[in-house]
């Protein structure tokens, strides 16, 4: 993969009210690939379970995180950590579960992720923001600071139940928010090409949302493996077929991006 530095970074909410259908996974991994390439990845971890920050290499994390930022306690810079896979990364604990109590008479609370990003906005190509299994005041912010949604669907019965919600809230979130976020594509998680359900179910996300990616990331041991060396699947295991998925992946948004701006940019 050969990949220019990007002029305009690229803000992506990683999200999905349902648990483990790999959005933190996908969020880790897909910085990895591009930071591979010479990107400047940021991942931001706005979930209070902090497994982005525990699969980055920071397992009880002690230096100011996004709680402290999102309070307005400490600059969103000084929370930056490096992680090994040659990403950046913004750092979440458990902490964080209070701060939709503590911003819920707070001006403008939706907005709070976007100004705290701000001031760093422009020193990455791409800024992932991994958000918790819930539509609640955390991932409502994310979408109001993101550009565009990458929605991970696991490869099991009930895939699809949530995403009409889903797709309902970040309708909402455009007509009263940010009128620049857009679904980017689904991506298809988790998948067992040796069982007939999961077949059926990528027929079915497919049809159900035709924005879903081509790249489809595999079942894989592996994966599961990685987060508890505190490593992405791309240094665990780079020649795993989980680890070329998401190199593929990586090189699949890059193109869906720069298309997507040189149709801006042709009918502006």
């Amino acid at each position: 993969m050969s990949v220019p530095l990007k002029k305009e970074v690229q803000c992506i909410a990683f999200v999905n009210q349902k648990g483990g259908v790999g959005k933190t996974t996908t969020a880790v991994s897909l910085a990895a690939a591009l930071a591979q390439d010479n990107q400047r990845v940021l991942v931001i971890d706005l979930d209070p379970q902090a497994n982005a920050t525990s699969s980055s290499g920071f397992l009880n994390y002690l230096g100011p995180t996004i709680y402290e930022s999102l309070s307005g306690e400490v600059e969103l810079s000084k929370c930056v950590a490096e992680a090994e896979d040659g990403f950046a990364l913004i750092p979440s604990t458990p902490d964080l579960a209070g701060i939709e109590v503590e911003l819920v008479s707070a001006v403008a609370r939706e907005q709070r992720l976007k100004t705290t990003l701000a001031p760093i906005l422009n020193e990455y190509d791409w800024i992932f923001i991994d958000c918790p299994p819930s539509l609640g005041l955390l991932t409502v912010n994310a979408l109001t600071a993101a550009k565009g949604v990458i929605v991970p669907v696991q490869c099991e019965y009930l895939a699809l139940e949530g995403l009409s919600h889903l797709t309902e809230t970040i309708t909402l979130i455009r007509e009263h928010l940010n009128m620049e976020l857009k679904i980017i594509g689904v991506l298809l998680t988790m998948f067992d090409s040796r069982t007939r359900l999961a077949h059926q179910v990528e027929k079915d996300v497919r049809l159900h949302f035709p924005q879903t990616f081509k790249t489809v990331i595999p079942r894989s041991v592996r994966v599961g493996e990685a987060p508890s060396h505190g490593r992405s699947i791309l240094s665990y295991a780079p020649s795993s077929k989980a680890a070329i998925a998401y190199v593929d992946l990586a090189n699949e948004l890059h193109i869906c991006m720069e298309d997507d701006n040189e149709f801006r940019t042709t009918n502006e």
